[in-house]
């Protein structure tokens, strides 16, 4: 009889399924031991090799005189059992390795390199192609060649790296690398996300500018400190840092653990707001946790949307903060404003442009050259790559980019992007000399470059919001003050930015007859013209009519005896109490037969008729001896 069959070796994690009960099992020492109708195979069992002809994969198969396979085990082998001292002391050769070994220790190694294998697998090695089967087993004491190894997909990879030598792209590149990683550092900073989003602050300290609402001491920024949020409107101009502020918020409240909620009023709808507050609302309930609601652009929002805001934020359950370009005391309802503190938010100063501007170039690792630096304007350098060379950008250029931006930090912010990147695209270089003495090949932004980038004077107006009345109000003063300079420049920054030209001739027309009047009557004729013209020709030719009416304005004197006259007519009859006096009989016409006997038009006086001048009344009874011309006391 057959002894017991032992206990296979353990495959560890590649071990999928169990001992196959039609295959014998595998037993050290029994491998290459030629008995009774015996022949020597390979020590790999069956149930753990890939399927093959029984000459390569060695796999055990049951000798002649054995019983046949069975589900219930093997048959009796008594041609076995006196050959166990034998099998004991054999070597055998593992079929991963193809080292040989004791019989003893075979289990054990061939765990490890089983495992080794599919150590490498987990690791992410890709498996080799397939390597066709062998023809026969190799021979005892025989090496294989390194060049083509037996079951490769258990073989780490050899020669360092797991690439074959001369493989593409597998060398290492040497020399010129700190330059190189330089330049690609800054392509992958200025790739993504716009500039000014991604160095957007997120603490105070960081914020730079409006020193008048948070500097130092101020009452928003102690709230701020304190993490005591109130409900807040943002109101200024783009670029200026509402959302920036707004994204400081949001990071503080994180300690607090203040839920913030962001919003766009150009996207959101009023079911995202009464989600929004549902949700607040089971917060404060459940875990008394506030909620900030922070809308973007919240003058989109309609009077009735606006309207949804009003008990939750009375109430505690919301804290709101919006944001705004547009005039609160128009766009936000008065209940709202009530309910919210509005924080205006001026437009950022030359010098906290330059400040930006500054910390951005720092953060992208460029270099800026001070007026004692030199550089060849003329000459273009070398045609190769731009992330060789370092970048440099003139002083002068930072601050040109600071005063053409006109306050908007996010179009400083990506102008100077744009212009890094179109320099670093034409990848021509430029002999620079820096204050130490040295001269160096690099890639210069002046500021030519940056005026190109941003193609003209970035103006800021908007023809229907704040921006628009400013601007005319500005005109009107100007041209009433007798300043043909300033109206002429508050002129050209309403027709560069946009503006109707006829909006502006319209107004034009209105000023001939309330500030010139009748001290010079020719003016509102001229402003007519102006009109008529600017309706013939159109932007951009009848710019020049408007600034000859504009300068003609200015320069003519000034009167407003009419204008006065008239408000003071108005006054009167604002203040007249009971009902209006009637019109007298006497100057009432009668073109019937029944009005002249009604008395229409008795007595009165045909003035022409007259050499002398006639006394005659023409003011009711009640405003007899009035004089509109003269100063009313109120």
């Amino acid at each position: 009889m057959c002894r017991p069959p032992s206990e296979g070796f353990a495959l560890g994690p590649l071990r999928q399924r169990g001992p196959d009960p039609l295959r014998p099992p595998f037993r050290p020492g029994g491998v290459g031991v030629r008995g009774a109708g015996h022949e020597a195979r390979s020590p790999m069992p069956a149930a753990r090799l890939p399927a093959a002809p029984p000459a390569a994969r060695g796999g055990l198969q049951l000798p002649k005189g054995c019983g046949s396979r069975r589900a219930g085990g093997l048959a009796s082998c008594p041609a076995r059992e006196p050959m166990e001292g034998a099998e004991e002391g054999a070597a055998v050769r593992c079929p991963v390795c193809l080292r040989e070994l004791p019989g003893a220790l075979i289990n054990s190694h061939l765990d490890r390199c089983l495992q080794a294998g599919q150590g490498d697998a987990e690791r992410g090695c890709s498996p080799p192609p397939k390597k066709p089967r062998l023809a026969a087993a190799v021979p005892s004491g025989e090496t294989p060649s390194a060049a083509a190894p037996v079951f490769s997909l258990f073989h780490k990879s050899r020669g360092g790296g797991g690439q074959s030598p001369g493989a593409p792209g597998e060398k290492p590149e040497e020399g010129g690398g700190g330059a190189a990683l330089r330049g690609a550092s800054l392509a992958q900073k200025l790739e993504g996300k716009p500039l000014a989003d991604r160095l957007r602050p997120d603490t105070l300290r960081d914020y730079v500018g409006q020193e008048r609402v948070l500097g130092a001491q101020t009452l928003l920024r102690s709230l701020l400190e304190s993490h005591e949020i109130p409900s807040l409107i943002l109101w200024g101009p783009p670029g200026c840092g509402k959302t920036t502020l707004a994204h400081i918020i949001a990071n503080s409240s994180k300690k607090t653990g203040t839920r913030f909620v962001t919003l766009s009023a150009t996207s959101a709808k009023t079911n995202d707001v009464r989600d929004v507050i549902s949700q607040a609302q089971n917060e404060k309930r459940l875990f008394k946790r506030k909620t900030i609601l922070f809308i973007d652009e919240i003058h989109r929002f309609n009077k009735s949307q606006q309207d949804t805001f009003l008990p939750h934020v009375e109430c505690g359950t919301v804290t709101l903060i919006g944001a705004t370009t547009e005039n609160p005391s128009f766009q936000v309802n008065a209940a709202l404003l009530s309910r919210c503190r509005v924080i205006v938010l001026e437009k950022l100063s030359v010098e906290a442009m330059e400040a930006i501007l500054m910390r951005a170039v720092r953060s992208l690792g460029v270099q800026v050259l001070g007026k004692a630096d030199q550089h060849d304007s003329s000459a273009t350098g070398s045609s190769s790559e731009s992330s060789e060379f370092p970048v440099y950008i003139e002083e002068k250029a930072l601050s040109t980019l600071a005063y053409l931006c006109d306050g908007d930090a996010r179009t400083g912010l990506n102008g100077l992007q744009l212009a890094v990147q179109a320099r670093l695209a034409a990848g021509k270089t430029t002999p620079v000399s820096t204050a130490k003495g040295c001269s160096v090949d690099g890639v210069l932004i002046t500021e030519e470059h940056v005026k190109e980038g941003l193609q003209r004077s970035h103006i800021l107006y908007d023809r229907a919001g704040e921006e628009h009345y400013n601007c005319i109000s500005a005109l009107h003063k100007s041209m009433r003050g007798s300043d043909e300079n300033a109206s002429l420049y508050w002129l050209a920054r309403m027709l560069e930015g946009g503006e109707d030209p006829l909006y502006v001739a319209r107004r034009l027309v209105r000023f001939a007859s309330e500030d010139i009047g009748l001290a010079d009557p020719l003016a509102l004729t001229q402003a007519v013209a102006a009109y008529q013209g600017c309706h013939f020709i159109g932007m951009p030719e009848c710019e020049v009519i408007l600034a000859q009416c504009v300068v003609y304005f200015a320069r003519a004197p000034k009167s407003i005896e009419v204008y006065k006259a008239y408000n003071n007519v108005k006054e009167c009859l604002r203040m007249h109490t009971g009902p209006l006096p009637p019109v007298p009989l006497h100057l009432r016409n009668a073109p019937t037969r029944l009005m002249k006997n009604l008395g229409y038009g008795k007595g009165y006086k045909y003035n022409p008729m007259y050499k002398e001048p006639v006394e005659q009344d023409y003011l009711p009874e009640e405003l007899k001896g009035m004089d509109f011309f003269k100063e009313q006391k109120t």
